[in-house]
């Protein structure tokens, strides 16, 4: 909690308020850059995602002055929605939207931004070949996250026609043999790469299928996502009751990332939302194994290949931290909370905060280029990422005190990051 608070400080140097509202700079330091770019509104890396992490940081604390912070980049999110181009989920207006959901239910008064920004993203629907589109990706980081979001908008605002065209677009990404990557449009890799994990791969494109078979119950869906299941599996490398998955194949079937964009976190998430809508015991099986193939590479103590200088929540401790926290959730195991506790007593050691500005995390973002080194504000590349992850784990350790946590669409663990066995059964006054 104290680790988040502070991070919480780094955030708010990076604070920029104008007549829109407040935004916050990808990364404050006085000559330093950040590791994606210019994304001020993103949930990636701006205001969206920062304004997550301080409404669970207000629901933590009991502080108001954190609740004013999500307030004020609430109100830059809706004063800035029209202006974005992209949207997609972690870079464009559907992330955005995400956000401002949690930002109404905490704070009222953006329902009606909600719904115009929901109904963009339906107006600007193309028709493709198998249905209607927008990027023409049908991964996360395309087509997927926004159906995703769509989904979130139909149940907060319960709009049948949102639910709607997510299946319809859903329908064109299963129509394919295997769902997931398109060939030779990632930055970096071969042409003829196909990539298994979780932001540009397979498995999140399978995540997507099983949550709308979840949503509508059809069962082409799960049949899809059945397909780019098998595929990961045999993909993958199984070594006894271990299991780590190819960064892209079939050129670096040796580089296992372990993090949520690429590697293992991720692909466990994939596991268990089908698991979550089938209850089939093989798939929580393999996130049984994915975990393992974690915690026996012996990080976060060791770096690896697939685990370098990284910190944030798509390929770092913080994402491997919402992995164990969510599965100690759902089985009640305590070596999850355990490694877990491991993850996250890295994460605060690791942490950099020789000044009064708090807290921040150091790190190579890109792991071809390990001299490029940043401190970034964001959530799914920085503080407010890791500071959130170091919530939830406070959370699963608190039960008598549970809380529900905000989690991205993209994660099927339980709000509340506590097994039901340990929460004690409320007694009347």
């Amino acid at each position: 909690m104290n680790a988040a608070i502070l991070a919480a400080r780094w955030v708010r140097s990076a604070a920029v308020d104008d007549r829109r509202g407040r935004h916050w700079q990808a990364n404050p330091d006085p000559r330093g850059r950040s590791a994606v770019g210019t994304e001020p509104a993103s949930l990636y890396a701006g205001a969206a995602g920062i304004v997550l992490f301080f409404l669970e940081l207000a629901a933590a604390t009991g502080r108001e002055a954190y609740l004013d912070d999500a307030r004020a980049g609430a109100r830059y999110l809706a004063a800035t929605w029209c202006d974005q181009r992209d949207l997609t989920f972690h870079h464009g207006l559907a992330g955005m939207l995400v956000a401002l959901t949690e930002a109404d239910w905490a704070l009222g008064g953006f329902e009606e931004t909600i719904a115009e920004m929901a109904d963009r993203i339906v107006h600007a629907a193309r028709p493709l070949d198998g249905g209607p589109g927008w990027t023409g990706d049908p991964a996360q980081r395309g087509d997927g996250g926004i159906v995703l979001g769509l989904l979130r908008a139909a149940a907060v605002l319960g709009v049948p026609a949102y639910e709607e065209l997510a299946a319809e677009a859903g329908a064109r990404i299963a129509g394919r043999a295997v769902p997931g990557h398109r060939f030779g449009d990632c930055a970096d890799l071969p042409t003829d790469a196909v990539t298994p994990g979780f932001l540009s791969g397979t498995a999140g494109t399978a995540f997507l299928l099983a949550r709308l078979h979840s949503a509508t119950g059809e069962r082409s869906f799960l049949d899809a996502a059945r397909r780019g299941a098998d595929f990961v599996r045999t993909v993958s490398v199984v070594t006894g009751r271990c299991a780590v998955v190819p960064h892209h194949v079939p050129q670096a079937r040796g580089l296992h990332y372990l993090g949520f964009c690429s590697g293992s976190a991720g692909v466990a998430r994939m596991f268990y939302e089908l698991y979550r809508v089938t209850g089939d015991a093989g798939d929580l099986d393999w996130v049984v194994r994915l975990a393992r193939g974690i915690t026996e590479s012996g990080v976060p103590r060791r770096r690896t290949a697939g685990f370098w200088n990284v910190a944030c929540q798509c390929c770092g401790s913080a994402g491997l931290l919402e992995l164990f926290v969510g599965l100690w959730a759902v089985t009640g195991r305590e070596s999850y909370l355990t490694y877990a506790a491991t993850l996250a007593s890295d994460l605060v050691g690791r942490a950099t905060g020789h000044d009064d500005r708090g807290l921040r995390w150091y790190q190579a973002y890109r792991r071809l280029r390990p001299g490029e080194v940043t401190a970034d504000t964001g959530y799914l590349v920085g503080a407010a990422g890791i500071g959130a992850a170091l919530l939830h784990f406070d959370a699963a350790t608190r039960p008598d005190e549970a809380r529900r946590v905000i989690l991205l669409p993209d994660n099927p663990f339980p709000a509340i990051p506590v097994p039901t066995t340990t929460l004690r059964p409320h007694q009347n006054p």
